[in-house]
């Protein structure tokens, strides 16, 4: 079994709810090249930048990203991946991380990891993390999906509801149990990414707004794990972006 892997980070500027996220400067650098850096020292046999915008495209062939220009047609982050591997003319088996361009915090440690969890479940149609959630805040925001999982480190649901429901929450209970949130970081083989984009969206994937739901209602496994670093702030809003500047 190879360990190869190679990262895909789907960037665009127009966001609804922060157009222009990725170019936006955190420690004197725009978003996306921290991204790409990370990729960068996860060790991945290449790292591609997939946009539709110019401008996107411009900032990161200035630091020196290989770009693949892509539709801006696509709804999603992962048509628009799937698009960039068709055109690179990689092979079915070939295990792709998707890497947003809005997490500048993400250790390229989470990043391999993600890629050998696909790696270690052949049974797997896509891997992803999780991390513990630890305010009553963030249990109780539905911007946080939260996902439960299996003793055998697969998915069960994932929602933008507080879950598991916990009647008397608070930090004690929550220290006390596994509550993860979702992070939006996954592999997949090109294969799967094919036949992913065929299906249509799924009811609870249209409730939710979670596309990850398509892959559990069409019965298909997604091995999940906690991270083994913080995968720190993902930039979403005008608020994530001034805590960011903060962290940092």
């Amino acid at each position: 079994m190879s360990n190869s892997f190679r990262v895909v980070i789907p960037v665009r500027y127009a966001s609804s709810r922060l157009p222009g996220k990725p170019l936006l400067t955190f420690q004197h650098k725009p978003i996306i090249e921290h991204v790409y850096e990370n990729a960068c020292a996860s060790h991945a046999e290449s790292v591609l930048i997939a946009t539709d915008d110019e401008r996107i495209a411009e900032v990161a062939r200035k630091f020196n990203a290989d770009v693949c220009m892509t539709s801006s047609e696509h709804m999603s982050g992962t048509d628009r991946i799937t698009e960039a591997v068709t055109l690179q003319g990689w092979p079915d088996d070939q295990v792709i991380v998707n890497l947003q361009g809005d997490e500048p915090q993400m250790p390229a440690a989470n990043i391999r990891q993600v890629a050998e969890l696909m790696q270690q479940h052949q049974s797997a149609s896509i891997a992803t993390l999780c991390h513990r959630i630890e305010t009553i805040q963030e249990y109780d925001d539905p911007n946080v999906v939260k996902v439960t999982k299996n003793a055998k480190g697969r998915a069960l649901y994932f929602s933008r509801s507080s879950l598991p429901y916990i009647r008397d929450v608070n930090v004690k209970v929550l220290k006390e149990n596994e509550v993860f949130r979702h992070v939006g970081i996954y592999a997949y083989r090109v294969h799967y990414l094919k036949q992913f984009i065929k299906m249509p969206a799924s009811p609870l994937e249209n409730i939710e707004k979670l596309e990850q739901l398509r892959a559990l209602e069409n019965g298909d496994e997604i091995a999940i794990d906690a991270c083994c670093e913080n995968p720190g702030i993902g930039v979403d809003t005008m608020n994530d972006y001034h805590r960011l500047k903060v962290s940092g």
